[in-house]
């Protein structure tokens, strides 16, 4: 990576061998800075990172990591997500103390990755790899949030043509995912376009929104698209899409309830665009993704996901689920009350 300024998309590194770890320092110190982050704190970010690259040389398969600005309530923080499909741990909890090692270390990396974190969320299952996701903000940190999301380009790509956006307007909690048609850059501008106009649209439901996106989008190649609207106060989530972006309602028991898309393209001809009102009951998440990710996947299979945060259910299922000939996106979002 040079100099540049990293995009809120974030960058991805493989982490295959000690090499990588100092790539990824230097790559967090410099965001540390472009998000105007005092020198203690940038040194906080590198412990965390010099930690999180460490796990992945000694103990994953095919470990990734994923660093980026994250932005919430105009203040401006670093995020990294570490995924791997390594052994696995059966207590993260215990994994993370000070002392525990599977490897013949000192076994301090969990536990100082979570002394540094101004938050901090961890999954993990015996066999089929790790999840770990860590903020560092300047001074406290905010609520977490009650989405989270992650993309990743084609294999071969910088640029994923999938993305997604998260708002409150008026009251009304929405989120946006994004399919470009086709990969690499035009495909990229087509959701780039889409998530503009999400973030400017006036408020309004869901279909009302979808077909504004689908006015501004016209000097683009287009994009399947998908708007949710979540009002949990009321137990009811709105929806409404374009093409082959797949929601899904999952229950506290794991049990999925599919949302309807309608056939069309954001941007092209004149599609028809219609909403759906479908139960949202506590403990529900919605899961939002893009045709890069198969849709097998089932949260029986994953014990105790439904209850880790938004991002890192979401880079679970994009680890598990997303295919490398394609953009992938995935999006879950949870009910706040």
């Amino acid at each position: 990576m040079n100099g540049d300024a990293v995009t809120d998309s974030g960058i991805w590194f493989r982490v295959e061998a000690g090499s990588a770890a100092s790539a990824v320092r230097r790559a967090a110190e410099r965001l540390g800075s472009q998000v105007e982050m005092d020198a203690t704190r940038i040194a906080d970010l590198a412990i965390v990172a010099a930690e999180l690259t460490s796990n992945l040389v000694k103990h994953a398969d095919e470990g990734v990591l994923l660093l980026r600005p994250v932005r919430r309530a105009g203040e401006a923080g670093v995020e990294l997500v570490a995924i791997d499909s390594g052994p696995g741990m059966a207590d993260l909890t215990v994994s993370s103390r000070d002392g525990h090692s599977t490897s013949g270390t000192l076994g301090i990396g969990l536990g100082a990755i979570v002394r540094q974190a101004s938050w901090f969320d961890g999954y993990s299952l015996p066999g089929r790899g790790t999840v770990l996701a860590v903020q560092i903000w300047p001074a406290a940190p905010p609520r977490p949030s009650w989405a989270g999301a992650l993309t990743r380009p084609i294999t071969g790509e910088t640029v994923s043509g999938d993305g997604y956006a998260v708002r409150v307007t008026d009251g009304r909690h929405q989120v946006l995912v994004s399919d470009g048609l086709g990969h690499g850059p035009l495909a990229a501008g087509a959701t780039e376009a889409a998530l503009a106009a999400f973030r400017n649209a006036p408020a309004g439901p869901p279909a009302t929104v979808v077909g504004h996106l689908h006015r501004s989008m016209s000097h683009t190649r287009g994009a399947a698209l998908a708007v949710a609207e979540l009002a949990p106060e009321a137990g009811m989530l709105r929806y409404a899409g374009l093409g082959n972006i797949s929601g899904v309602i999952v229950d506290g028991d794991g049990q999925r309830r599919g949302l309807v898309s309608l056939p069309g393209i954001a941007g092209h001809q004149r599609p028809t665009v219609r909403e759906y009102d479908y139960p949202f009951g506590p403990g529900a998440r919605l899961v939002m993704h893009s045709d890069g990710v198969v849709d097998r996947w089932r949260l029986t299979d994953y014990p105790g996901l439904v209850e880790q945060s938004p991002l890192v259910m979401a880079a679970t299922l994009l680890r598990d689920a997303g295919v490398r000939r394609d953009d992938a996106c995935v999006l879950v979002a949870r009910s706040w009350t």
